[in-house]
């Protein structure tokens, strides 16, 4: 048995890169034959990968990457579904220095179009489906040199070119540079309240706190099979689906396909998983299964279950003890923070609707609207103090907005908390506008821009109001145009162009048609008075409302 790595094993000689720990370095630790990814597809087909076969593929695409004349610190996106070649392409990419953005296979054109225009990126990796939607918006992307197709055996010209062609002539024996630790790595693009999307760049240091945390909280150990049921489009599925695991040399599944209850059940039975790492909205959806569901299947190896992407409801925690006897441990971060920062854990009394306690070296406190902490169990904002090993580096290309998220030498979060007497978070909502839905992020912003381009549609407004399955849901307000009146045909034309224009998660689960959509006399769309009315609830000050 292969002795799991300490803190202080994981650098070696300075090298800090994380393709390289992620694989070579394991090898080298005597892994090498070992399991790293058992891949699972929609339709039941499998591939399996050690650790010396990963090493060797993410190799190749490095070559690739670097062939083609991109250089340390260019920007290379990844456009897929949960496929083998996400995970040898981003580790090959960061192998070369190069960043890597991942994105969600369901993003739209406006989306893309976004994120890879902002970011300058010189190429993309696809698949043949996804060509259209990228050659629709390529004449907008002057940078964009390279997409990079897995399914296509011959070049198609004009820098559409087959990545498996490449792959087959490319050496697979590539040695990553020596790479210190504050070197770019990989760009994670979150929405906020307003504006376009802003991508959260990290560096090949974030290794150190992912590594720590899979030790410490999710407590992996080597003869582990882990299931991280995240996308790799979100950061949980990079941070904890491909760099935390894999830098301690555990064994994964991943899963090409949707949910499925019957099908996650059958992996988790008959892999015979014993860490599992899934969001709170998957577990809602699986309480509407009855108990003697869950009682065909033999879940005895499955040790600890654990969440992420929001609050975890304290009924979820009650159903788990009751139907599996186990804990279901949360676990709170963000796309800025590039790893857990407060979590309950095994060993620990896990209390219900708590978010837990910082890590040890992690300060938190709950900061007061006048900038003073706020005292025991009253509201403020979340904030840390900076300086963890897996904090973001940049907005990428915004350092103006990066500066705003730190004052008075605190990280401000965004998000809103409480702390008991004991030491314990609280979480209690967002202080901006972002929708969290099922885990994902949803820019309102970007919503209501897709509504303005339907026909007939005068203004929009996009708010989150709260739901038992999804946590929040997007609802959307609507005014219409002289002459012109919302049916359903419109309503379906509404929901088909979110979808396609941002993506699936952002579509609204309602729509409320309105005279007119409140505003400030600056043209600002009212959205706390949009909630306030969908939730029965006092509207506030209402003084700057352009009426």
């Amino acid at each position: 048995m292969v002795t799991p790595i300490s803190g202080h094993d994981l650098i070696a000689d300075n090298q800090y890169n994380i393709g390289h720990i992620c694989t070579r370095h394991q090898c080298e630790l005597g892994r090498a034959d070992k399991l790293a990814m058992k891949w699972i597809g929609p339709r039941g087909e499998t591939s399996s990968h050690t650790f010396a076969q990963l090493d060797r593929e993410s190799s190749k695409c490095a070559r690739v990457l670097l062939d083609l004349g991109l250089v340390p610190g260019d920007v290379f996106f990844i456009f897929l579904p949960k496929v083998p070649e996400v995970y040898f392409a981003f580790l090959g990419a960061l192998k070369a220095q190069i960043i890597v953005g991942p994105l969600f296979s369901n993003f739209g054109d406006e989306a893309l179009l976004d994120r890879m225009s902002d970011s300058g990126a010189r190429a993309i990796l696809a698949r043949k489906s996804y060509l259209k939607k990228l050659l629709r918006i390529r004449g907008q992307l002057p940078e964009l040199k390279y997409i990079l197709v897995t399914d296509i055996d011959e070049h198609q010209g004009d820098g559409v070119l087959s990545l498996p062609k490449l792959m087959s002539t490319a050496p697979d024996d590539f040695v990553a540079p020596l790479t210190p630790p504050e070197t770019p790595s990989v760009l994670h693009y979150t929405s906020g309240s307003t504006g376009k999307p802003k991508g959260a760049l990290h560096g090949h240091r974030s290794v150190l706190m992912q590594n720590r945390t899979v030790r410490e909280v999710l407590q992996l150990r080597d003869d582990d099979l882990y299931w991280c049921t995240a996308d790799h489009g979100w950061v949980t599925g990079v941070s904890y689906g491909i760099i935390g695991p894999w830098s301690q040399g555990v064994s994964q599944i991943h899963f090409g396909g949707a949910y499925d209850p019957r099908q996650w059940f059958e992996l988790l039975q008959n892999e015979k998983v014993t860490a599992w790492y899934t969001a709170p909205t998957a577990l809602r959806m699986l309480m509407r299964e009855p108990d003697e569901f869950f009682r065909e299947f033999d879940l005895s190896p499955l040790r600890d279950i654990f969440s992420v992407g929001e609050p975890l409801n304290p009924e979820v925690v009650l159903w788990g003890r009751r139907l599996f006897g186990k804990d279901i441990y949360d676990t709170w971060w963000q796309t800025e923070t590039g790893a857990i920062m407060i979590a309950s854990r095994p060993g620990r009394e896990v209390i219900p609707a708590c978010m837990g306690r910082p890590l040890d070296g992690i300060e938190a406190a709950i900061i007061a609207d006048d900038g003073t902490p706020a005292p025991v169990n009253e509201q403020g904002s979340l904030c840390l103090k900076p300086g963890w090993d897996s904090m973001f580096i940049a907005y990428y290309k915004h350092e103006d907005i990066y500066r705003s998220k730190f004052k008075n030498g605190w990280y401000f979060s965004g998000d809103t908390a409480r702390r008991d007497e004991a030491g314990n978070f609280w979480f209690m909502g967002r202080s901006d506008d972002v929708i969290n839905t099922s885990g994902h992020l949803v820019s309102p912003f970007e919503v209501e821009s897709a509504l303005l381009e339907i026909e007939g549609v005068a203004e929009s407004g996009v708010i989150a109001a709260p739901d038992p399955m999804l946590f929040e849901k997007v609802v959307a307000f609507v005014s219409m145009k002289p002459g012109c009146e919302w049916n359903e045909d419109i309503e379906l034309k509404a929901r088909l162009h979110v979808s396609n224009r941002v993506s699936t998660m952002a579509t609204p689960q309602e729509f409320i048609v309105l005279g007119n959509i409140p505003k400030t006399k600056s043209g600002k769309i009212m959205r706390r008075v949009l909630k306030a009315r969908y939730l029965g609830t006092e509207l506030g000050d209402i003084s700057t409302m352009d009426v």
